[in-house]
């Protein structure tokens, strides 16, 4: 029988109200959090800028709690931060709303990180990661990056077809991006040696060209078929974080889970990773003891029935739990 969001959110809560404390998850930072709710608008379907909302009334600050952190909420204003004229430069669409929404962005994770908070950041699209990496690394510029999608969000103004910004988060953060009105502000701070990929499987002609000629390592579904997302995962910080000895920043877009999985998200991809996948990525992250900064994006609540909704952000507070230290014993 379908499960109602009422039915799901009783669940958590009684479970929640067992759950025991756990371990500090970063020697990087205080036992507190700092929560960002930024609203992105710029995307083709309506409706992933009420996720983060969705998610907050669907009880994830709460579940947080449970877990023993402290929870500090705040909302980036992107209403008072729209212009009033924003043509697009060549195909990409908005950008001085995008680059305004996530300078500001950048600014305040910066502020908290640097008072030795881990900061989760709810999207929206995944064009918010650029706010959120640039604060991170401001703070920390020797972090990583583990970027878990089915897409590699790498396109550059040249090589983009859809002119939508949340498919060129990481070419803006690796200086591949530049001249965009907007982003003038930003300055590289991610190095290609510094990001690795989990998960992809729907690459864009021009991003492998970038993949490739950057040498950016990525691990498609295809190795997670054939070594198994254990192996994959011990692969990835190897090479990203050989000694363990790097901060980590976990950006994880929904829809690198299959769409059987979370339903409610604007671009699905068949032949994603598992529920179970998704969540040991982000506990073995956890586990290092080395996670500072957190993005959950790409929920959209307006996609689907109302169990697939339900469904859908049940599982991005599962995940988000087992980054932030959940276990399962």
């Amino acid at each position: 029988s379908d499960i109602t969001p009422n039915e799901i959110r009783s669940r958590k809560k009684s479970r929640n109200r067992r759950c025991p404390i756990p371990r500090r998850p970063s020697k990087y930072t205080n036992f507190n959090r700092s929560i960002h709710r930024s609203l992105i608008l710029i995307q083709d379907k309506i409706g992933v800028d009420d996720g983060p909302a969705q998610l907050f009334k669907f009880g994830i600050g709460d579940q947080l709690k449970c877990l023993g952190w402290n929870v500090k909420e705040e909302m980036i204003p992107v209403a008072d931060l729209k212009p009033k004229e924003d043509p697009s430069h060549g195909v990409l669409i908005g950008p001085r709303y995008v680059g305004a929404v996530t300078q500001a962005l950048a600014k305040t994770v910066q502020t908290h990180v640097n008072e030795g908070n881990l900061v989760l950041t709810i999207g929206g699209d995944h064009s918010i990661a650029v706010g959120s990496i640039a604060g991170t690394f401001a703070v920390h510029p020797n972090a990583c990056v583990i970027w878990v999608d089915a897409h590699a969000d790498i396109n550059t103004p040249e090589s983009s077809q859809s002119g939508n910004l949340h498919g060129c988060p990481v070419a803006f953060l690796l200086g591949l991006a530049t001249g965009v009105p907007g982003f003038e502000w930003l300055k590289p701070c991610l190095t290609s040696n510094r990001i690795v990929y989990v998960g992809l499987r729907d690459v864009d002609e021009g991003e492998r060209k970038i993949l490739r000629d950057n040498n950016i390592k990525v691990f498609t579904m295809k190795e997670v078929d054939r070594h198994g997302i254990g192996k994959v995962m011990d692969m990835a910080l190897e090479h990203v974080n050989p000694n363990r000895d790097l901060p980590i920043h976990l950006s994880f877009d929904v829809d690198g889970l299959d769409p059987s999985v979370v339903p409610s998200t604007g671009t699905p991809v068949r032949g994603g990773l598992t529920f179970r996948e998704g969540c040991y990525i982000c506990e073995l992250i956890a586990e290092t003891g080395l996670l500072i900064g957190v993005d959950i994006t790409e929920v959209n609540p307006k996609i689907g029935t109302e169990r697939e909704i339900a469904v859908t952000l049940g599982v991005a507070c599962s995940i988000t739990r087992c980054a932030l230290g959940e276990t399962l014993i």
